[in-house]
């Protein structure tokens, strides 16, 4: 059973500790040290939004962000728990720890965004909230490596936050995520992953809710467009990675990237948190193994995005949606990644290096060890 323990930085922003202990809880509110710096009371500023007229989309401008602690030695970690010698953001030992970010893209202020026009430059301040999720306290390691309780506590931890911003005024989207390796432009190497709380449906959901729900309605009510999509991979089999009692992996048959995969609940939810508890054991095992194999790949470390969908926050989303994880690498071979150039990058047309059937042969192949 995961507790949860609520406390405050110095500066004020909300800390929440994960544990696996049932008396957890209890023992940090008597012992557990606070924050122990002098850190000015967090100001009420917010980054601005910005309406692209041209697009339909919300831009976030946080300029203040350019300050923001990058690729610090291990000695200097942020994530790594306070000792005697130094004060970092996470005042005592944890096993799983949520934090608000000191340089939030949306946020602190919450609030709903005006509705947009024609008019060339409508701004708003950027609402929403930022968080940080350090997986553990030890400073080297993956996510891949995690025991399975460990995992398991990261995605009850999932689970409430997901539920708790959804609730947040102004929220329409939450959006868990972890970005992994250099080449994917992490600013800490500590194990660690963020949770947006977005003031607006992100533009590649909104287009994904609005034809989910469409093939919903079409189906009448009886089946979802990433259902009946896993139902195809499952009947094909050629792309498939692994199937479990509750959750299958497969590459995706219109792949984007060199390495993709999606890790589908056969049970249609809209988030983490509608997860039972079953199904969330059964996450804790085949996500890690996932990882494992684009680690197990090549010689190296593969970098990756790991992107939970969820539904959005509004109700004619949620029937329609189903949750799912898109597990992403731009690494095309040993020594070679793929850039979002020309076509990709302006015109959002992919262009793929690798055939999708090679990559879930070798996937399958790879040691989960």
């Amino acid at each position: 059973m995961t507790t949860m323990t609520s406390t405050r930085l110095a500066d004020g922003r909300e800390l929440i500790y994960f544990d696996s202990a049932p008396d957890a809880a209890k023992r940090r509110r008597d012992t557990a040290p606070s924050d122990g710096r002098q850190l000015d009371p967090r100001g009420g500023g917010t980054g601005e939004a910005r309406f692209d007229v041209l697009t339909g989309e919300w831009v976030a401008v946080a300029a203040h962000r350019q300050n923001r602690t990058h690729l610090p030695p291990a000695d200097e970690c942020p994530l790594c728990p306070s000792d005697g010698v130094r004060q970092t953001e996470i005042p005592s030992g944890y096993e799983v720890a949520v934090f608000e970010n000191r340089f939030p893209s949306f946020g602190p202020q919450l609030g709903a965004l005006p509705a947009p026009d024609d008019a060339p430059a409508v701004r708003a301040p950027a609402y929403g909230r930022c968080e940080v999720i350090s997986f553990t306290e030890d400073h080297v390691g993956s996510f891949g490596s995690l025991p399975f309780e460990r995992v398991r506590t990261v995605v009850d931890a999932w689970a409430q936050r997901t539920e708790a911003l959804s609730a947040m005024t102004g929220v329409q989207q939450v959006f868990c995520f972890e970005n992994r390796g250099a080449e994917i432009g992490v600013t800490l190497h500590h194990p660690h992953g963020q949770i947006y709380a977005y003031p607006f449906i992100a533009p590649r959901s909104a287009g994904m809710a609005k034809l989910a729900r469409r093939h919903y309605l079409r189906s009448g009510g009886l089946e979802t467009l990433t259902s009946s999509a896993l139902a195809a991979e499952r009947t094909d089999g050629e792309r498939m990675i692994v199937e479990g009692n509750h959750f299958s992996a497969y590459v995706p048959f219109a792949a984007r990237w060199p390495l993709e995969i999606h890790l589908v609940p056969h049970r249609q939810v809209p988030d983490i948190a509608a997860l039972t508890g079953e199904e969330r054991d059964e996450l804790a095992e085949l996500y890690p193994q996932l990882l494992r194999r684009l680690d197990n790949l090549y010689n190296s470390p593969t970098p990756y995005i790991a992107a939970w969908h969820q539904a959005p926050v509004a109700h004619d989303f949620r029937p329609s949606g189903h949750l799912h994880l898109q597990l992403t690498s731009p690494r095309r071979a040993e020594d070679k990644l793929k850039y979002l150039a020309g076509s990709e990058a302006a015109m959002g047309a992919f262009i793929n290096d690798t055939a999708p059937e090679d990559t879930a042969a070798r996937l399958r192949a790879a040691d989960t060890a």
